[in-house]
């Protein structure tokens, strides 16, 4: 578990003190993937770089599995570190030594015994399907392969925190969706708790469990990624969203309708029922479909449909109060004419 507490991470430049994070608490549980949103300069990679010590905050507490980093330094500090692994945008790997030495250089850091280090190095690269690649130098390799030593690498001393930085920012669609299947697995496997900071929300839906979003060093909205989803309240975290899931309807189409345009979301298995089609059946209302899709957010469906009904306004009234009773969320967008 990591317990982030009243954090504070302040910079000294030469126009003054800029904060980069703002009164944080947070508290990420063990065994879960965290994703942090925000767009650049949110404070989303300094929050991180506290977590481990690689910032150390101003103010306010890190506790990981119950230690309070915060209060360690030199040798103990060091030791506790060996536990968080971290992994970035831009793999940070030693062009001079090959894979194997890459991986084995994390190690030898931490005075790992010699006789240790060549199964270890061999047992991580096959979990990220590299073992044929053990011996060709970092130029040799693609984006995904690059990431996936430098994922190993992070592995090496066993620990129980996996630090992400935009680990996926630079690579391509199909490798990144690797790259997060390989993430998903350790995290089942090895129980390992993962922080996943992004700015792709994309990367989120795909693999998280739950997720903030930061907005000028602060926590603006947090809460289980397939809620934020479905309900999103903050404008900013809307903005994200619509990223990936998008439902503007052109204004041309809504100055047509002169129904009550509504936004209808269903949650879980109620997503895939004819809810819609029961209602139209059962009250005296017609409905026009504008827009709509079933997604599906940790292989949870959320239906979200965009209408237009059209009627008497009681009529109307009742078929919205129908569908809301029926494990849905109902938002008019506009009455009609």
């Amino acid at each position: 578990m990591i317990e982030i507490q009243n954090v504070t991470k302040e910079y000294d430049t030469k126009n003054g003190t800029v904060v980069g994070v703002d009164n944080v608490s947070l508290t990420i549980r063990e065994g879960e993937i965290f994703g942090i949103v925000g767009y650049s300069g949110a404070g989303k990679s300094s929050l991180l770089r506290c977590i481990n010590l690689l910032e150390r905050p101003t103010k306010g507490t890190i506790k990981v599995d119950g230690v309070d980093l915060t209060k360690l330094k030199g040798e103990s500090l060091r030791r506790a570190r060996l536990k968080i692994g971290m992994i970035f945008q831009h793999f940070y790997l030693i062009s001079q030594k090959t894979v194997f030495e890459n991986v084995a250089f994390a190690l030898k850091a931490a005075k790992v015994p010699k006789d240790q280090i060549k199964p270890r190095v061999e047992e991580l690269l096959e979990m990220v399907g590299l073992s044929d690649k053990k011996d060709v130098y970092p130029a040799q390799l693609s984006g995904g392969q690059k990431q996936r030593v430098a994922i190993a690498r992070a592995l090496a001393n066993n620990p129980t925190v996996l630090l992400c930085d935009e680990a996926t920012s630079a690579l391509d669609p199909k490798t990144t969706k690797s790259i997060l299947k390989l993430l998903k697995k350790i995290n089942k496997e090895l129980n390992i708790t993962i922080v996943l900071i992004t700015h792709e929300m994309d990367v989120v839906k795909e693999i998280c469990d739950r997720m903030a979003v930061m907005e000028k060093g602060r926590i603006i909205e947090e809460g289980r990624v397939y809620d934020i989803f479905a309900s999103p309240k903050e404008q900013l975290t809307k903005e994200f969203i619509s990223s990936v899931i998008s439902y503007d309807i052109p204004e041309a189409i809504l100055l047509e309708c002169t129904g009550t345009i509504v936004k209808v979301t269903f949650k879980g298995k109620v997503a895939g029922e004819g809810v819609i089609s029961d209602t139209l059946k059962v009250h005296q209302v017609d409905g026009n479909f504008l827009h709509g899709s079933i997604e599906y957010i940790q292989d949870e469906p959320l239906g979200i449909f965009i209408m237009e009904l059209k009627g008497e306004k009681q009529e109307i009234e009742k078929a919205l109060r129908y569908i809301e009773n029926r494990a849905a969320q109902v938002e008019v967008i506009n009455y009609g004419i």
